[in-house]
């Protein structure tokens, strides 16, 4: 007898259809799985054959099960198969009806006991499902908010395979999880509560303001000072000021957080902005993402987010030159045998570290012990494409023994975020897209035709950024990002035009690192 399960493969942060089909013949009893499985899904056949034995269910002896994955050309990963490989030999060989179950999807991982175990990656099977026209998916019960989250999808969680044959039965005898998606994260968003706030941060206005513009616009940023003079302390709060995260958002970052396998670290839904700060001992793989079983890397995790790289001359110079690429696509490609996956990437990066070796160099009170060479080969460590990707270069300073024992209040996250959520809301006006979760480009992202109908500038404006171009020999993009940082200026201010000001502004933190240096 023939049965045919449906089931999904993720691919990415996508997923495909995968039709599970099982084929019951004469044989010795084996359960056969082809359709290019790993090691992980061939090994299904004994987890399934025990699993069906502790349902007390009683296999017809000499028969052989052929289970093949379709289509062929996929590569077939995880434990995720174990519940539709094993509905489809009961139902295959009769022992389950099938009619009622035959428009649903399957995912979930078996134990030797018949219990149902969550697995990875629900989330995006659950988006295939809806937009293939399944009625509904039987997931695990720890999938069930996470397969929720998808609107007009009945899901159907079960935590032992004995509730799949109930609900072949009768669609009635399963539970549908009633899943209030919008609600759902708008509660998660509400106790969203950031402990880490700019009050606590004392003096350093120019840090506070680049930070800001940089929030503001999702520009890149460099934070360079001495030891100990507040720039991860500052970087830390850069979450703090940026916008909540729209429900679009968050259902894409909880797509590439379940592919990851993280989401049991984080709840079922992410509802704040990523901020990863991966140390500098990180591998390739690590940062970019990859391996044997490609996983997203922490590039693509701080996505919609912050990617936080302190002591960056730390960091092998090949390593931070792989993120050349992906700081202008927003999107990463991991090419191996067989397959080319794509993950999304549009993170912020804002980058720490010392003016030189010594960590002194500049600094008003300690002398430097570094000779101008060695400060050279320091500064070699970064090549000049990846600096010339960096919007904003700013000088930490040493605060002064009146800034540092001083009661001064300072301005509160609260109070920069709602000046950075006015310039946000003037390029969701204006900067409409259609390709993003949020349905606008940051200014940081706009296009070369964006560009140019955006960031129109008087022509005396222009002679001066032109001059200011030739002056410090910066490249052709440096050109255009000191434009776009000059439309964040302008945001931030309430205008309409990008004024002599916002370029002179935006032109100024392109040249901290010659005061560093």
């Amino acid at each position: 007898m023939f049965a045919r399960v449906f089931s999904g493969a993720v691919h990415g942060v996508e997923a495909h259809p995968i039709e599970v089909e099982v084929d019951c013949c004469q044989g010795l009893g084996q359960i056969s799985v082809v359709g290019l499985p790993d090691a992980s899904v061939k090994e299904a056949q004994e987890r399934v054959r025990a699993a069906i034995k502790a349902c007390s269910f009683l296999m017809p002896p000499g028969k052989k099960w052929v289970v093949n994955l379709a289509p062929c050309d996929i590569r077939k990963e995880g434990p995720g198969y174990d519940l539709p490989i094993a509905t489809g030999i009961l139902a295959a060989t009769g022992l389950m009806p099938f009619e009622n179950i035959a428009n649903l999807w399957f995912i979930g991982e078996l134990s030797l006991s018949g219990s149902v175990r969550p697995v990875s990656g629900v989330l995006p099977i659950a988006v295939a499902a809806r937009q293939n026209g399944a009625r509904g998916i039987v997931v695990p019960e720890g999938n069930a908010e996470e397969a929720a989250l998808v609107e007009g999808l009945k899901v159907y969680p079960v935590s032992h395979l004995m509730q799949v044959f109930k609900i072949a039965e009768s669609l009635e005898n399963g539970t549908i999880y009633e899943g209030a998606s919008r609600e759902q994260f708008a509660r998660a968003a509400a106790n969203v509560v950031h402990h880490k706030d700019f009050r606590d941060v004392k003096g350093q206005p120019q840090s506070k303001r680049g930070l800001e513009i940089a929030a503001a616009g999702r520009h890149n940023i460099l934070l360079v000072g001495s030891p100990g003079s507040g720039k991860s302390m500052l970087a830390e709060r850069l979450p703090s000021i940026m916008p909540p995260l729209e429900f679009e958002e968050a259902i894409e970052l909880t797509k590439l957080w379940s592919v990851a396998g993280l989401l049991t670290e984080r709840g079922n839904i992410v509802a704040e902005r990523p901020f990863r700060n991966p140390h500098h001992s990180a591998s390739v793989i690590g940062l970019v993402g990859g391996g044997a079983r490609p996983k997203p890397g922490e590039i693509s995790l701080s996505h919609l987010g912050v990617l936080f790289l302190d002591e960056l001359t730390e960091f092998p110079r090949a390593h931070l030159d792989n993120l050349r690429q992906p700081l202008e696509s927003r999107k990463v490609m991991i090419s191996r045998a067989g397959q080319t996956l794509t993950y999304p990437a549009s993170f912020m990066l804002v980058a720490a570290c010392n003016p030189c070796p010594c960590g002194y160099r500049g600094d008003p009170v300690k002398f430097c012990l570094c000779t101008s060479s060695q400060a050279e080969r320091y500064w070699g460590r970064l090549s000049g494409p990846f600096l010339d990707r960096i919007d904003l270069q700013i000088v930490v300073s040493r605060l002064n023994v009146g800034e540092l024992i001083g009661e001064v209040k300072e301005e509160s996250s609260a109070a920069i975020r709602r000046r950075v959520e006015l310039a946000v809301d003037r390029q969701k006006l204006r900067n409409i897209s259609n390709s993003t979760p949020g349905g606008f480009n940051f200014n940081s992202s706009l296009s070369q035709r964006e560009l140019h109908k955006y960031c129109q500038v008087e022509q005396k404006t222009k002679e001066f950024l032109a001059r200011a171009v030739s002056q410090f020999n910066l490249s052709a993009r440096a050109y255009d990002r000191i434009l776009r940082l000059a439309r964040t200026i302008a945001d931030l201010a309430g205008s309409e035009n990008i004024l002599m000001e916002h370029i002179s502004e935006a032109v100024r933190y392109r040249l901290p690192l010659k005061v560093a240096s």
